[in-house]
């Protein structure tokens, strides 16, 4: 039985291919005018501070178009829209960190005169640090202790780079702001030279990148959890499969109960998948003979995929093989399977239909729970076998399974199936299980059908194609002569 489906609301739909080409040519076209008002920029006299600030924006500029081109390359490559991670942040959080304001707000400039130990500070720099405008700006000296301890020596190292071998500055550090949060600042400069080629003033672009690190966090850590995730479903996947590979019959062709004499059973089974191939489900089909020379019939279902659905599929199973071989009736045998689920430490809910086979009568005794009915073809024609009483295992306390029988005839075909088979098949007509319909006109091929494994290649052929939200199974009997 599959587990229940919300639909309280559209599952979430990929953004559109042909939409997401638009935006990667928007922005390759708006990347490059900003590089051709940024090229325009390196001409103009590098004396003046305002075209040094507009350059040093330009810069930034294509920075994150450069960025955004990346991440579109990576939505349209199909990323994940799922991933679990940290909780999203409120606007309201993310506007306590950051300062109030465009991206002008949080890029701020200064200039370092190293011949008057004059500092020229922004209003926007200010705002970045906190620090009140008539406080006045750091000096070189005193910028360091702004920043934590650790990430002191690396401005340091680039300041001293900028001033004594005249390299440009590029580095980030974060620092403890005057309210008390850490933030991440991202510093780019160059030395101002005099006429004699020396230092004679340092100018450097601050940008408070806090935000943009922090979502880059995100993304890191969603990202990896998402491997972890997937790696984690893949490795019980896997265990689940082998699981169920273990507990369910080893036999891969027809299987003959009892393997001489009248009544003998014709049996196959086959296992559908769901259509992602990556739902293991609780469901099973099983055939056994029993010490009194009677054949166990039964498939079955629990609610819920992976490792819990198929442990508890194993127990269940291993329980009515055990009653079943104890020589308990099916009605009296469902009562105990109700039972077991509803005590068990990890309760579900389930289905299945358990039926028992005379050969010497050619009598079937059976009792489902919630279970689509057994379907008996005979001369060309099928139909349901009229259902005893019988609710959902684990469902109830206390409940009584009617039990029923029904005479076969040599040449009778027996489907048994679990509902993911026929759930999925609804043709609009109503009816708890519409794709029964589709079994049912497949009377015609089991009539010619020499044998079980013809009938459930039948089967495979009209189902095996179709969609399903869960996987399926069905179990067929030819009753012999």
């Amino acid at each position: 039985m599959p587990s229940p489906l919300s639909a309280d609301r559209p599952a979430p739909q990929p953004p559109e291919r042909d939409a997401v080409d638009a935006l990667i040519h928007r922005t390759r076209r708006l990347r490059g005018d900003v590089d051709a008002v940024r090229r325009d920029a390196v001409r103009i006299d590098e004396d003046d501070p305002q075209m040094r600030w507009q350059r040093a924006l330009c810069d930034l500029a294509v920075h994150h178009l450069d960025d955004l081109g990346t991440h579109l390359g990576q939505l349209k490559e199909g990323l994940p829209a799922e991933c679990a991670g940290p909780p999203a942040r409120t606007s309201e959080e993310d506007a306590a960190d950051e300062p109030a304001g465009s991206l002008i707000g949080r890029v701020g400039s200064a200039e370092w005169n190293l011949l008057t130990d004059a500092v020229s500070w922004s209003d926007e720099l200010f705002g970045i640090f906190g620090r009140a405008p008539e406080a006045g700006g750091l000096s070189l000296d005193d910028l360091p202790s702004t920043l934590l301890p650790e990430d002191q020596p690396l401005l340091t190292a680039l300041v001293t780079d900028c001033l004594v071998d005249g390299k440009p500055i590029d580095g980030e550090f974060r620092i403890t702001h005057t309210d008390g949060r850490i933030r991440t600042l991202h510093m780019t400069g160059e030395p101002v030279l005099d006429t004699d080629g020396c230092t004679a003033s340092m100018w450097a672009v601050i940008r408070d990148v806090s935000a943009l690190r922090r979502s880059q966090q995100v993304v890191r850590r969603t990202h990896d959890s998402l491997r972890r995730e997937q790696h984690i479903a893949r490795a019980e996947r896997r265990i689940a499969v082998e699981l169920k590979e273990a507990v369910l019959p080893p036999w891969q062709s027809s299987l003959r109960l009892p393997d001489h004499g009248p009544g003998t059973l014709d049996i196959a089974a086959h296992y559908l998948p769901s259509e992602t191939s990556a739902l293991v489900g609780g469901g099973w089909y099983d055939a056994m003979e029993l010490p009194d020379g009677r054949t166990l019939l039964t498939v079955g279902d629990l609610t819920g995929h992976g490792i819990q659905a198929t442990s508890a599929m194993a127990v269940v199973l291993g329980a009515l093989r055990g009653m079943a071989v104890a020589g308990i009736e099916p009605g009296a045998l469902m009562g105990h399977l109700n039972q077991l689920l509803e005590t068990s430490i990890q309760p579900a809910l389930g289905s299945a239909v358990c039926c028992r086979f005379d050969p010497e009568t050619r009598t079937l005794d059976w009792a489902q729970a919630g279970h689509p009915a057994p379907l008996l073809f005979r001369d060309g024609t099928g139909r349901p076998l009229p259902p005893p009483d019988g609710v959902l295992l684990g469902a109830a306390s206390e409940v009584a399974y009617e039990q029923d029988d029904v005479r076969l005839l040599p040449g009778d075909v027996l489907v048994l199936h679990t509902d993911g088979l026929a759930r999925d098949r609804a043709d609009g007509r109503g009816g708890a299980h519409p794709g029964t319909r589709t079994l049912l006109a497949l009377a015609p091929r089991f009539s010619r059908a020499r044998s079980a494994q013809e009938c459930v290649r039948a089967v495979v052929e009209e189902f095996g194609g179709a969609e399903r939200l869960d996987d399926a199974g069905v179990l067929i009997a030819r009753i012999g002569a």
